[in-house]
């Protein structure tokens, strides 16, 4: 049983507009439209719920969005940029990003909205007639949890933010920028009170839930661990958080790697949090971002140009290809460079395409042959992920795409986010859930929490839950490290082998400290830019320039330095 989340228009309380209604045992129900509603409905029952269930919707502006992925997996050691797109300046590190780029502002205003909302909730609730104090008490939790981890995601992204805590009800330009200190204490204190009164399960997927604010919270301490801020437990209660979510709540990872990602197969014992989305057009609706229709929309930016290659044309099962990120060198020869133990290379990128467009013709990237002939279904094009001879790859009829060949519209392309359900080639919006939190996860924040906190041989056990998972049939005992194998650069790259494209990529590199290094290691596209002035992200100019100023005429609201 699922609720549905609203996207923010115009009147409740000045964020929403389009409110969601009731409950449904489908994957989202058919949206309502309401019209006309005053700042009073939120007091009502009706509207308590539609403003809590309307609190969720920002997580669509972040997860699966070329906004949320341009932020979080841009600029760093594992993706590069492909031939298409912009938004560049997020990889380069350079001039192209800065205060006026709307992905900013949109993230910034986008998320201010979600944090109103639950602070309109949390402030009307004890005023809200016909919903029971329980009732209460549990949608306040929701939210509370919301709000922390949108006030996370903007510390992590720009650094101290303005804290507000109550309802804004009219426009001001009184604002501040809150310390590191302050922002971890507003963070922790919502996320913990909002743990106690969860419940360990809702009959409405999709609900924040104990597990949920456990595993966002431990987030919340490892990144303050490695902080200026930092306290000798934040490692201990990092682990005691994951430890939690991993033995108390029945989830279990599932015995297949690639089946974590099929397609009908997105509710499954692994997933500790999704955000919803549905085949729905006004359901979908993100703003601001410049989706078609909203939406998933992951399976169109890892994709290479395999559709005007020998043998292809664009169809709905190899996707509609962006060309937006393509793996770097280090992540597909040094994070997975063991194909044979581990199957998370095979099962991470495409390595086949079957023809859709039979006849015969020249080839373009394999030099071993001057043309191909095809039948429909034949083998089109392997990329073998190893650079194989001349001589072998001759002997195909199909060609085959070797490392040296790989370019900015051609390389490897990840297939967990491929959506095969949409109407047609070129629609943009797909209906599949996004996996917010998994237990695969879990299990590495485990692994990193009892190595910070010194505890080797715990760090080890947990780390190999994921690896043992991800090894070939019979090669799984291989796939097990011993203690004297656990260490930090270990974990960095089971990170990447197993989330890669999961959106954690910059926050890992910037929680770790070390993101200017590994940039300049492995992002040779970036490497003369990055700089520490790139851990924070430049504040909007729309911000500064809607904030007070003060008496030599200047914004009270300061640009992070470099900018």
């Amino acid at each position: 049983m699922n609720f549905r989340y609203i996207t923010k228009s115009a009147k409740v309380v000045a964020i929403a507009a389009m409110m969601l209604s009731g409950q449904a045992c489908n994957n989202l129900l058919d949206e309502v439209v309401v019209s006309g509603i005053d700042n009073a409905y939120l007091n009502t029952p009706k509207g308590f719920e539609d403003g809590v269930n309307s609190a969720y919707s920002a997580l669509r502006i972040y997860y699966a969005t070329q906004l949320g992925l341009t932020m979080t997996e841009f600029g760093t050691d594992i993706y590069a940029t492909g031939a298409d797109g912009g938004y560049k300046g997020f990889h380069f590190y350079d001039t192209q990003m800065n205060p006026t780029v709307d992905y900013l502002a949109i993230l910034w205003d986008e998320f201010y909205r979600g944090i109103n909302t639950c602070n309109a909730i949390i402030d009307r609730a004890p005023n809200v007639t016909g919903v029971s104090d329980d009732v209460k008490k549990l949608r306040i939790a929701e939210v509370k949890f919301l709000r922390a981890h949108y006030y996370f995601i903007l510390f992590q992204q720009y650094g101290g933010v303005d804290l507000r805590l109550t309802e804004t009800v009219v426009a001001t330009k009184e604002t501040k920028r809150y310390t590191d200190a302050e922002m971890y204490a507003a963070i922790i204190k919502d996320m913990t009170e909002a743990m106690a009164d969860l419940p360990a399960t809702s009959a409405q997927y999709g609900r924040i839930i104990k597990p949920v604010a456990e595993m966002g919270l431990a987030k919340v301490y490892l990144a303050k661990a490695y902080s200026a801020q930092k306290a000798a437990d934040d490692f201990t209660k990092a682990a005691d958080l994951c430890k939690s979510v991993t033995t108390n709540y029945g989830f279990k990872l599932l015995d297949d790697f690639a089946s974590v990602f099929d397609e009908g197969n997105q509710r499954n014992t692994e997933i500790v949090w999704a955000a919803q989305y549905t085949s729905d057009p006004l359901t979908n609706l993100t703003n601001n971002t410049g989706a078609v229709n909203g939406g998933n929309n992951l399976h169109l930016f890892f994709g290479m140009q395999y559709d005007v290659q020998a043998g292809m044309q664009r169809d709905i099962l190899n996707g509609r290809p962006f060309k937006r990120l393509r793996p770097t060198t280090y992540l597909t020869d040094v994070v997975f460079g063991d194909r044979i133990n581990d199957s998370r290379y095979k099962k991470t990128f495409k390595d086949t395409w079957l023809t859709n467009k039979p006849g015969t013709y020249n080839t373009a990237f394999d030099d071993s042959k001057t043309s191909v002939t095809f039948a429909s279904g034949d083998t089109a094009i392997f990329i073998p992920g190893f650079e194989m001879s001349k001589e072998d790859r001759a002997k195909r009829k199909y060609q085959v795409l070797v490392p040296s060949k790989y370019s900015e519209a051609l390389f490897p392309t990840l297939k967990k986010f491929f959506d095969t359900k949409r109407p047609d080639m070129t629609y943009e919006a797909g209906s599949r859930d996004y996996f917010i939190f998994r237990l695969a996860e879990t299990y590495l924040m485990l692994a990193e929490a009892q190595l910070g906190a010194g505890n080797v041989k715990d760090a080890t056990t947990a780390i190999n839950m994921v690896r043992t998972r991800a090894g070939w049939a019979g090669k799984k005992e291989a796939m097990a490290i011993k203690e004297s194998d656990m260490t930090f650069e270990l974990l960095m790259e089971e990170r990447a082998r197993e989330l890669a494209g999961e959106q954690t990529r910059w926050m890992d590199l910037k929680r770790w400290g070390n993101l200017v290094d590994r940039v300049k290691k492995y992002n040779p596209q970036a490497a003369a830019n990055v700089a520490d002035r790139h851990l924070l992200r430049p504040i909007p100019q729309t911000q500064i320039d809607r904030s007070a100023k003060n008496a030599e005429n200047v914004s009270v609201f300061a640009q992070n330095p470099g900018y």
